[in-house]
């Protein structure tokens, strides 16, 4: 994997704490994010963890240019960060970014945020998710969410549930006693039809559409997504 942050002592911890992770091993490592860039399209990583705030190129712009919806092979990116609640953490995930942690996550969630990027998954920070949705569910008037084309399937609905409760696909699979290939399946026909690109768009739908109460909701389990 990829790592880019600004600052040399953060880039150095977290080389060590991810190299000392069973099956992770950190390739590359930039201050600023056009050299993550550059790094991550010569070297093609599994996950690519990247500072939101950094010099030359930011964040968000390094995801994009990695993960957004004009990348034709799209790499695995995920954004950690100091701050909860910046302003550009929903930017990040609109560019792509398959997960959020903060800097104090501690060497588990960040090895397990990596494993599920790296698997297709996704996990975002625990006491971030419920924030995040609180947050845009409480900025005004919501926006008139999309409406599918075609209506989405009673198992759909199920997995679409989960996911905006914050399950990760094992949890999924085991929570409705369906395979890990069947879950992945619906997710990918959940993002179709609503035209989502992450997990935290399929989750935001739920709300806007009244599915699930994001005053009712908590993090849940080990906040994977």
């Amino acid at each position: 994997m990829v790592v880019a942050d600004d600052q040399e002592i953060v880039r150095t911890g977290l080389r060590m704490i991810l190299d000392a992770q069973p099956g992770i091993v950190v390739v590359g490592v930039a201050a600023d994010g056009r050299r993550a860039v550059e790094l991550a399209r010569r070297l093609r990583p599994d996950v690519c963890l990247i500072d939101i705030r950094m010099p030359v190129m930011d964040g968000i712009q390094a995801t994009l240019a990695l993960a957004g919806p004009g990348v034709a092979d799209p790499l695995a990116v995920v954004v950690i960060t100091t701050f909860d609640l910046d302003e550009y953490v929903y930017a990040a995930l609109r560019a792509g970014a398959r997960g959020f942690l903060l800097k104090d996550a501690g060497p588990d969630l960040l090895a397990q945020a990596v494993h599920a990027a790296a698997r297709g998954d996704a996990l975002i920070a625990p006491n971030v998710t419920a924030r995040l949705l609180a947050t845009f569910a409480g900025s005004g008037p919501a926006p008139v969410p999309v409406q599918p084309v075609e209506a989405l399937t009673d198992r759909e609905e199920q997995v679409l549930a989960t996911v905006a409760g914050g399950r990760t696909n094992s949890e999924i699979a085991a929570d409705l006693h369906i395979s890990l290939s069947t879950v992945k399946t619906h997710i990918a026909s959940l993002m179709a039809k609503l035209g989502a690109r992450n997990r935290v768009e399929i989750a935001l739908w739920a709300y806007q559409t009244g599915r699930v109460d994001v005053r009712r909701s908590g993090a849940g389990g080990a906040g994977g997504w």
